[in-house]
This record gives structure tokens, C-alpha cells and sequence, in this order.
């Protein structure tokens, strides 16, 4: 006969029938970590914390069974109703996790044996007799799970789907017999499966868990061991596709995880403390030719900027544009625009300007000398379509009034957003200085007399202008700062000139190991001067690196015996790829006119909008734009003996081509222009 106390104790095995698994694998985790840890306690290398880890999740599933079943299959529908239900279940699952070891995310995936089993509530049948239904569900589960370390800490939150796909769904049931009448002989048990079961689920779970280090972080094979627990609510748990019977689980456990972490170099021992700092090796070079005695002409194809820049609030054309008379229209010719020369010009790169400023000009003499050509002025304005027409109307006057111009060759339209806009979604800084680029007037045209070489549509940028200017100096004869490993080291470096007056000057930020700067751009008019001269480089944890030399430095003198030729292509805001219009350009114009074993210098610039680090490394991916575009072409022809020089130099504007103070200046200096040097 059995004792209370016994039957006490198989009631609690029976109804936790894998505590006695959940002991022993916790108890030989411990072994394990026992026999590891005085192996591992040898070692004195140290290691970091490991990103992977591998292991064994188990624990027990506490059931809870709500709704309602009765049809438990096609043969057995019994006679009373069943609702509730409790019960526990195994878990067992193996499991990979990956969490970088100084970030609180991370991912866990666990796949195994997952029981649902219960037992539901008793209940009492028409015949006075009691009825019970135990049930065996159980699951292969897929759990994959994002986890998240609030604190940085070993405490950690987890959630996720959870895929299952049923096992086993069978069932007992059991009939007693009515207390009223003992004598009856007992009704046998039935037992079988049950009917309908979904032989897959989608359900959620969300949980927290305790990091327990068992091992010393610092040993190469860690071992971890985490208490758990999750809820699984109802929600996607029924098991069956009818009746209203669903599950909702809270599950108890731990894991045993095992990571490896890489080695960490041994730091060398001294008797004392000395901090060390990198410091990376500069070494100066300067070419220093006699002074300048003569010029060196280079004819440039220079791009005529097909925008309109209109003032905010104004919708009449700006003063700095040359605006002609009537009767002086005869005699503009575009070979020669010293005559008609802007009011108030910046100052830099005076031709180039004065060419732009007469675009309206040159647009109106094109048209009258050519009849069949006709043009669309496209307004974009912040304020409204209305404005921008208003914009693109004052133009239209223009051209009518003043060259005769058939109204009827010219369209126009008005539209809020650029096609090329300078403002983008979610901008933030400057917006002034980019906005004045946004309020301007596009001169579009179908008509191949006005547009680029070999280029047609509304899209094409008008023909350029070919000027004389002076050659500047090439490239070799730069000043060269060599700052070797500095891209690794710094991140960025700018140079501070120092004369024998005290005056002090200023250039970067870079980013590059190597830099070159015209000799003008520092010494100006003056022939040749002493500099003492700082590197100074910001790490990346934060100190500061000084290096300095002294440099004499001389003025480059140009031959006079060969000329040159420039070409140069415009970049939309912020963009380091041609419009597609400029890459054929490049291809078809340029190219075939590079000379055998010429020397090509590539330099691009940006506007001032930004910050410098950023514009120095668009100015260098649009010079490598155009590097790439033409030595891919050459190589199509089967030609290798040219040799490319590349430079970006940002928005600094020592260097810019142009001044920053209108927007038709910044669209000008968003450029890469490319010198060609014939072979000597």
C-alpha cells in the first residue's frame, strides 16, 4: 500500500516528468565547467569576449490550456465539454548566438524538442461520472530571436517568431465510474489521436535572460551559463483548426553556451609607465624653379552654364548679368566679350565669368544667326510655379525686345522643384546658400546648333566657348607634402605656413598621404619666401600629432615654347558621376584630342557648402570620375601612353576656380577641369 507521502511525490513526477533530465544537464554543465576551469587557469594569454557562441537550451513549459474541446476526433465525440487545463513540458533545443562584444544587440537561434503536453481540468458527465483528458502535443520549434542588453550588462531582454511543426497530437481519456455506485467495473481508457491538428504554427514569444560567466572572461574558451525565462501567448498557439482550444506557455530554463574569443597581443613590460604616441613620419619635398619670366597660353573649351541665377524676391534678371542694348546688339560677337564686361564681377577668374555673364547674349545671338532654333525657359522657384514663370517671362522680354527674337520660338514654364535640385529631403544646414542655387531659370533646347557637340535633348548643355587664358602651374611643380601612413593614423591633418613676418596661413583638412598646393597659392606675387611649416594631425582617440620643417620656396617658371588645352565638365550638387551627357562629351570630344604621350592633369573642386572633410573627398571621387571615364575610352582605342595626374581639392578656396559669393559661382566650382600637357 502505498504512503500519502509517496503518492505525493509520484504525483509531482508525474506531472514534471523531465525535471529529473533538467537536473542532470545542469549538473553536467557544472562538471564540465569544473574539469575546464583548472586547465584554462594555466593560461595566461589574454582573449577578448567571443562574438559566436554555441550551445544548449533546456527547461520546462508551463501549459495553460484555455477554450474549449469536446470532438476529439472523427470516432470520439464524448459526452461533456472540456475547457481548462495546466500541465509541463520539456524543452531541448541547440542553440547558436552572435552578439559583438561591445554592442548591446545581438541574435539567437534555437531549434529542438518542444512539449505542449497538459492535462485539462476535470469534469463530471451526465452519468455522474468523472472525466479526464490528458494530452501529449509536442513540437519541433524553430525560435530565431533578436536580443538587446539595455544596461550593456550580462542581464538581456530577447523576442521573436517562433515556427513549430507538430510531432506527436495523440490523447487518453478516461471515464470513471459514478461514486454512487462502487461496485461498477472500471471503463477501460481510450486512447488515439486527435483529429484537425495545424501541422504547422506561427506564434511570438518574448523573454529575459542572466548572463553567468562560469569561466574568466579573459580565457580563450568561455563558458556561460543563463537562466531564462519567455511567455508564449496564445496568439497563432491553437493547435487545431476547430474548436476554440489555444495554449499559452510561459517557459523556465537555462543554457549552457560555449564562445572563443582571439587572442590579444601581450603588452610589453617596462619598469615604468611612458605613454607612446604615434607619430607618423612627414617628409617635405619643393620644386623650386627660377622666377616666373613668361606666360604660357592654353586654350580652353569653356562650358557655358545653361541656369539663370535670379535673386531672392526678384524675378527681374540680376545686374551682374551684361544686359545689352538694342542697338549694340550688332556689334557682340562670342570670340570676343572683352567689350561687354559684367558690373560687378568677383574678381577670380575674370574671363571665364565674363563669358558666363553674357550667356543671355550669346544665347541671343546664336538664335537670330540661326532661325530654325528654338529654346524653352524652364523657371523653378520655392515660392511657386507663378514666380518661376514670372522668372523664366523676364528672360523671354529679354531676347524678344532686345535681338527681335519670334516670340514663338521660345517656351516657357514655371515649377516649383528643380530637375537637378540642390535642396534635398531632409536638409538641414546652410539651406540659404543652397536654396539661392534652386531659384534659377534653365535655357533647354532640341536645336544641335545651340548645344554641345554630338549632344541633342533638352537635357544637353549649350555649345561651349573656346578662350585663351594663362596656363597655371602643373602639377609638378606643386609643393609636395609627403605624410606617409597618415590615412591610417589621422583622421585628418591640415598644414599651418609660417613666414618670417609672423604671418600665418592655412590649409586643409586632409585626409590623404600625400598633398600637393601651387607655389602661388602660398607665396602669391611674391617670388620666393622661407616658411616654417606644421603638420598638424588629429588621431583617432583624440590627441594631437605635430610635425614641423622649414621650406624654401620659389615660384614656377613657365616655358614658352608649347600650349596647352583645358577642358572642364560641371558636377549637379553633391554628385561625384557625370550626367550622362558629359560622360559622351568626355568620350567623343576630349579624348581623341589627347596627344600621343600626353601628360593629363585631372583636378576637382566643390562648393563651400559642407564640411570640408566631406567636400575634399568629392572633389577626389569627381576627378577619379572623369580619370575613369577617359582611360576607359583610350583603352578602347588601344591607347596606354598617356599618363594621368589626379587632385581634389575640395572647396578650399586658395585653390577654387572661382569665388562663392553667387550661386553661378558655386555651380562653376562644383567642376573637375582637365589640363592637357603635350609630351616635351
Amino acid at each position: 500500500m502505498k504512503t500519502k507521502n509517496s503518492i505525493t511525490k509520484e504525483s509531482r513526477m508525474a506531472r514534471f516528468p523531465y525535471a529529473r533530465s533538467i537536473k542532470s544537464l545542469i549538473l553536467c554543465a557544472f562538471v564540465a565547467v569544473g574539469i575546464q576551469t583548472p586547465v584554462q587557469a594555466q593560461d595566461s594569454i589574454q582573449y577578448t569576449k567571443p562574438s559566436w557562441y554555441f550551445g544548449v537550451a533546456a527547461g520546462g513549459n508551463v501549459n495553460f490550456y484555455r477554450g474549449s474541446t469536446q470532438q476529439l476526433n472523427a470516432e470520439l465525440t464524448v459526452p461533456t465539454t472540456f475547457h481548462d487545463g495546466t500541465g509541463v513540458g520539456l524543452f531541448v533545443a541547440p542553440l547558436i548566438e552572435y552578439r559583438p562584444a561591445n554592442s548591446r544587440w545581438g541574435i539567437m537561434l534555437q531549434a529542438g524538442y518542444d512539449n505542449r503536453s497538459s492535462k485539462y481540468n476535470q469534469v463530471t458527465t451526465p452519468c455522474n461520472c468523472p472525466a479526464d483528458l490528458i494530452t501529449d502535443l509536442s513540437y519541433i520549434t524553430v525560435e530565431p530571436s533578436l536580443r538587446f542588453a539595455p544596461f550593456k550588462s550580462n542581464f538581456y531582454v530577447y523576442a521573436g517568431p517562433r515556427f513549430a511543426f507538430n510531432m506527436s497530437k495523440s490523447f487518453t481519456y478516461k471515464l470513471g465510474i459514478n461514486p454512487a455506485f462502487p461496485d461498477q467495473l472500471p471503463t477501460a481508457d481510450v486512447k488515439g489521436d486527435f483529429s484537425d491538428v495545424n501541422s504547422s504554427l506561427i506564434s511570438m514569444q518574448i523573454g529575459a535572460g542572466y548572463d553567468i560567466h562560469l569561466t574568466k572572461e579573459a580565457k580563450k574558451t568561455q563558458f556561460v551559463l543563463s537562466p531564462f525565462v519567455s511567455f508564449h501567448p496564445y496568439f497563432g498557439q491553437g493547435p487545431r483548426s476547430i474548436e476554440t482550444w489555444n495554449i499559452t506557455t510561459v517557459r523556465v530554463g537555462a543554457a549552457l553556451k560555449i564562445g572563443t574569443g582571439h587572442k590579444v597581443p601581450t603588452p610589453v613590460k617596462t619598469d615604468a609607465f611612458v605613454p607612446t604616441v604615434v607619430t607618423p613620419e612627414v617628409i617635405f619635398t619643393v620644386n623650386s624653379p627660377k622666377n616666373i619670366v613668361a606666360d604660357r597660353n592654353v586654350r580652353e573649351i569653356f562650358p557655358l552654364r545653361n541656369y539663370v541665377y535670379f535673386d531672392l524676391g526678384s524675378t527681374e534678371i540680376p545686374s551682374r548679368y551684361v544686359i545689352l542694348k538694342k542697338n549694340q546688339v550688332a556689334d557682340f560677337k562670342e570670340d570676343d566679350l572683352e567689350m561687354n564686361a559684367p558690373q560687378n564681377l568677383s574678381g577670380r577668374s575674370d574671363r571665364q565669368m565674363k563669358v558666363y555673364y553674357n550667356i543671355l547674349n550669346i544665347l541671343g545671338d546664336r538664335m537670330s544667326k540661326d532661325p530654325s532654333t528654338t529654346v524653352k525657359l524652364v523657371g523653378s522657384s520655392q515660392q511657386g510655379p507663378k514666380d518661376a514663370r514670372e522668372m523664366a517671362e523676364s528672360i523671354k522680354v529679354y531676347l524678344v525686345t532686345v535681338f527681335d527674337i519670334n516670340p514663338k520660338r521660345i517656351a516657357i514654364e514655371g515649377r516649383v522643384k528643380a530637375e537637378y535640385p540642390a535642396i534635398q529631403a531632409g536638409g538641414t544646414k546652410e539651406l540659404v546658400l543652397v536654396s539661392e542655387g534652386d531659384r534659377r531659370v534653365s535655357i533647354e533646347s532640341n536645336s544641335p546648333a545651340l548645344l554641345m557637340e554630338f549632344q541633342t535633348g533638352p537635357d544637353a548643355p549649350l555649345k561651349p566657348v573656346e578662350i585663351n587664358v594663362v596656363q597655371e602651374a602643373p602639377v609638378d611643380s606643386y609643393v609636395s607634402f609627403h605624410n606617409e601612413g597618415a590615412s591610417k593614423a589621422f583622421t585628418s591633418w591640415y598644414l599651418e605656413f609660417t613666414d618670417n613676418a609672423g604671418v600665418v596661413q592655412k590649409f586643409g583638412p586632409y585626409s590623404e598621404d600625400v598633398v600637393s598646393i601651387p607655389g602661388k597659392s602660398i607665396l602669391g606675387t611674391t617670388p620666393e619666401a622661407d616658411y616654417k611649416v606644421k603638420m598638424i594631425g588629429q588621431t583617432k582617440d583624440g590627441q594631437s600629432v605635430t610635425k614641423e620643417a622649414n621650406v624654401h620656396m620659389v615660384l614656377w617658371v613657365a616655358p614658352k615654347e608649347s600650349d596647352g588645352m583645358r577642358f572642364s565638365i560641371i558636377y549637379e550638387f553633391n554628385k561625384s558621376v557625370a550626367l550622362k551627357v558629359y560622360q559622351k562629351y568626355l568620350t567623343d570630344i576630349v579624348m581623341p584630342r589627347i596627344p600621343v604621350g600626353a601628360n593629363v592633369i585631372i583636378h576637382g573642386h566643390t562648393d563651400i557648402i559642407g564640411v570640408a572633410e566631406y567636400n575634399q573627398q568629392l572633389s577626389l571621387a569627381r576627378s577619379n570620375d572623369v580619370r575613369t571615364i577617359l582611360e576607359n575610352g583610350l583603352k578602347k582605342s588601344g591607347r596606354t601612353d598617356v599618363t594621368f595626374q589626379v587632385l581634389g581639392f575640395g572647396g578650399d578656396q586658395k585653390l577654387s576656380p572661382f569665388e562663392n559669393k553667387y550661386p553661378e559661382e558655386r555651380s562653376y566650382n562644383r567642376t573637375v577641369i582637365i589640363d592637357i600637357i603635350p609630351k616635351q
